[in-house]
């Protein structure tokens, strides 16, 4: 009997070892924030509520210094950094569009994809021209599949990348219905639960609501006054004054350019968890949340207008209901969030100028027909140059096909020619980055940020103050510049200390140390190292 005891023991102590599972939390959730400054987790904190950033900054831990090592600074490189741990060098995701064997291409592009449940051109998308994994991918991967990834994001790239080659769904933004729709790569129609949700006409609601001030307007004391000159007027509106009306059926693309913009994402985050049953199984799922309404706001009306601060006054409410959604239902301590952004936003150049501080923004396009009138003066060649975008020269190869006017010489010409131009600071042949003499970190960011089939073979770098942008209201970014570098990262919940460091960290940091923490090999690109202070 004792020995008949003993083997049962045996057997269920056997059993009970190959029953334990790997711990992980129930979900995590990725929210990147486009163009959001690492400064605006403290600009706007003494308005902020408790439950939004500062519980995330008070309760998890904060990476003070994390930095984008790459250029050029753009959303879609953005994306992919934060989830593959990678550089475009690596990932292949060189901007938001390139120029490949002479044609334009788009980050997402895929002209086999059809849409599902949104119009045509909108629908031709897939991660297709993603060259690595993602922390997404290698989380599926680990779990045999078993482990459930979506994306959603007002931007197709925004959800399309972060959720990777292998996630069960990816929904962004279509502006003619005001749906959020997907691509035939994911499924041939969408699920159920996705359908209800846009049943329910949230972004009628949204789109017809006054965008009135949270406070009283003297209470944006980071704010320049309402009505400057350094900002750009919505459609349909005649000045940048509150309160904002643009309220049209018709126009579900100024949804973008509203806060219900980031409302109605984390509103769809909710659908999916429930619909899709994350967090529920018994395997860790992860879901990619893009918020892009504050990239269109940055970009319109300039980080220091009144909208951008009652844009992240009345996001880090939303923010705070997020979190407690996710409290009530997979329990608090039972999921983990990491919070970033794919890229930040210099200040107004005409504004820097005003308060005597160096800065200038001229167009690429601009640039572009003077650069060409000067070549062809020197080659008697036209369209010498195809392109000046993301800070990049693409060259018409066509356009010298005799020895004198090779590739080296041709370029030759191009540097010297940029070289001499206002707010141009460094000129790189991409092509030998190591014959330069660029200071560091910048070498080393185009270095990281150049792959020889998509981008161009020269970097131009600005001054600091300086950028392209589209008009001289407003604002952009893409420059190595810490306004356009530095970037918030936060992380908090299940397996993550109390803290924060002052250390610098990098962007291709975050997927390394989701990767960590999931106990799962990190994506096949990564060259990210663990934030060993970040995990338990």
């Amino acid at each position: 009997m004792k020995r008949v005891l003993s083997i049962a023991c045996f057997l269920s102590s056997v059993w009970a070892a190959n029953a334990q599972t790997v711990a992980r939390p129930k979900l995590v959730v990725g929210i990147v924030i486009d163009q959001m400054r690492w400064d605006y987790l403290y600009r706007y904190y003494d308005l902020y509520g408790d439950g939004g950033f500062k519980r995330m900054m008070k309760e998890g831990f904060n990476c003070q210094n994390t930095m984008i090592n790459y250029l050029p600074s753009f959303t879609a490189p953005g994306h992919t950094c934060v989830y593959t741990g990678s550089v475009p060098a690596i990932h292949g995701i060189v901007s938001n569009d390139w120029i490949e064997n002479g044609q334009e291409v788009y980050c997402t592009q895929d002209n086999a994809a059809i849409a599902v449940a949104g119009s045509s051109k909108a629908g031709r998308m897939s991660p297709k021209n993603l060259l690595t994994t993602t922390v997404t991918d290698e989380l599926r991967l680990a779990t045999n599949m078993r482990s459930k990834v979506y994306g959603i994001s007002i931007k197709d790239r925004g959800s399309i990348i972060p959720a990777g080659h292998l996630a069960n769904g990816a929904y962004w933004f279509d502006d003619s219905t005001g749906n959020f729709m997907s691509s035939d790569y994911y499924g041939k129609q969408l699920p159920t639960w996705l359908t209800a949700f846009n049943n329910k006409r949230w972004a009628d609601t949204l789109i017809n609501r006054d965008w009135e001030l949270l406070y009283d307007a003297d209470e944006y004391t980071q704010s320049m006054p309402d009505n400057s000159k350094y900002e750009g007027v919505l459609k349909g509106e005649k000045a940048p004054v509150f309160p904002h009306r643009v309220s049209s059926k018709k126009n579900y693309y100024g949804l973008r350019y509203l806060p219900g913009g980031n409302t109605i994402v984390l509103k769809g985050a909710r659908a999916i968890i429930k619909g899709a049953a994350l967090g529920q199984g018994d395997q860790t799922d992860f879901l990619c949340v893009s918020l892009s309404t504050p990239d269109y706001v940055g970009h319109l009306f300039t980080p220091n207008a009144m909208e951008a601060e009652d844009m992240y006054l009345r996001l880090d409410r939303d923010l705070a209901s997020f979190l407690r959604y996710l409290d009530n239902h997979l329990g608090e301590g039972q999921y983990t969030v990491f919070l970033t952004a794919d890229h930040g936003a210099a200040h107004n150049a005409q504004h820097m100028q005003d308060l005597k501080i160096p800065a200038g923004n001229e167009t690429e396009d601009a640039t572009l027909k003077k650069l060409n009138a000067y070549l062809k003066d020197m080659t008697n060649k036209d369209s010498v140059v195809a392109a000046i975008t993301n800070y990049q020269v693409y060259l018409n190869k066509d356009k010298y096909p005799d020895g004198n006017h090779s590739n080296r010489y041709i370029k030759s010409l191009i540097t010297d020619w940029l070289g001499r131009q206002d707010g141009v600071a460094y000129v790189i042949d991409l092509e030998h980055v190591n014959e330069t003499t660029i200071p560091e970190p910048v070498k080393t960011m185009a270095a990281n940020g150049y792959y020889k089939k998509r981008s161009g073979c020269i970097q131009v770098v600005l001054e600091p103050g300086w950028y392209s942008g589209y008009a001289p209201t407003g604002t952009t970014h893409g420059t190595w510049n810490p306004y356009d570098t530095h970037i918030p990262l936060l992380f908090y919940g299940w397996g993550v200390n109390k803290g924060e460091t002052y250390k610098t960290t990098y962007m291709t940091d975050i997927a390394a140390t989701i990767s960590a923490l999931l106990h799962i090999q990190m994506p096949n690109g990564c060259v990210g190292h663990v934030i060993n202070e970040v995990v338990e």
